[in-house]
């Protein structure tokens, strides 16, 4: 395991006493053939020098004892026999961050999506963009009743999320994002449990340099999101402006709904939200759920 010896050379590098503590972990090992208890070696070495090994991952848990993770690496590092190179890499992999950053046209679709937010409050703005969306909507709205054209194009937005996730987002990066942090807590976890002040503060100063992960998940996560809302709230403002704004057909004003039974589209159906919004986003919902299953997407980490 080249990593492993990276490590162990790279502890011997950082404090030559790092070297004594490897011998007696090894002697009292048998040569890595055993396994260890802290009470075994604490004669020798201090909790920090413990911690460290831990914290290294040269040392690794089985159960309640502790094994060596590559006897021969800490056999070559005893012998003075380096196998690779020293480096100073941390225990755990930094997760490249610049490649989370947005490009410009990321950066144009969140101005886009912000200004096109205005319509829910701006009468003229939600005119201009539902007259647009209309001359696309608009043919089918006359062909199938309103709450068909609704239903069609939840469907159609909720497919476009679905890929859109599934084409901007770095799974294996989010995964990345998340494995570290897990390795953290369990390691401050291990640390509190042996009272090792050192290791604890070793690793709130990898926590804060693992900040930079949050923002780059939330970068990840945010980035499609943009991009739903720049193409999806145009179609939510057409609805708007066809309900809100008297554009439905007045023998579409009423349909009986599921569980709710005959209502009008500006009824009251859940505190303050009204039927169409209700309605879409329930068929949005459902359907989004079916095309993930259908076409086996992942959008979340594994």
């Amino acid at each position: 395991m080249a990593r492993t010896a990276d490590k162990i050379e790279s502890l011997i590098a950082e404090d030559s006493a790092m070297a004594d503590a490897l011998a007696v972990v090894y002697d009292r090992t048998d040569g890595g053939s055993e396994r260890i208890e802290w009470a075994e070696v604490n004669d020798e070495l201090t909790s920090g020098q413990w911690g460290r090994l831990i914290e290294k991952d040269v040392l690794e848990s089985v159960g309640d004892e502790f094994r060596l993770a590559d006897p021969d690496a800490v056999e070559a590092a005893l012998d003075d026999e380096p196998t690779t190179t020293v480096t100073t890499d941390t225990d755990i992999e930094d997760v490249d961050t610049e490649e989370s950053s947005w490009t410009k046209w990321d950066k144009l679709a969140a101005v886009g999506a912000g200004g096109l937010f205005l319509g829910y409050s701006q009468t003229a703005v939600r005119d201009v963009i539902g007259g647009a969306v209309n001359l696309l909507l608009g043919p089918i709205d006359a062909v199938v009743p309103f709450y068909m054209v609704v239903l069609v194009v939840a469907v159609l937005t909720g497919l476009f999320t679905t890929l859109l996730q599934a084409n901007l987002m770095d799974m294996d990066k989010m995964s990345a994002y998340q494995d570290r942090m897990k390795d953290i807590q369990e390691k401050r976890k291990q640390a509190k449990e042996r009272g090792d002040d050192e290791a604890l503060e070793q690793i709130r100063e990898e926590q804060m340099d693992a900040m930079g992960d949050q923002l780059g998940m939330f970068k990840e996560q945010f980035r499609p999101m943009v991009w739903t809302m720049f193409f999806t709230i145009p179609v939510f403002l057409w609805i708007y402006w066809m309900v809100l704004d008297g554009h439905v057909s007045s023998g579409e004003w009423t349909i009986v709904a599921p569980l709710i039974g005959e209502a009008r589209w500006t009824s009251k159906i859940l505190g303050p939200m009204q039927l169409w919004i209700v309605w879409y986003f329930l068929c949005s919902m459902s359907f989004t759920q079916l095309l993930r299953k259908a076409l086996n997407i992942q959008t979340t980490p594994t």
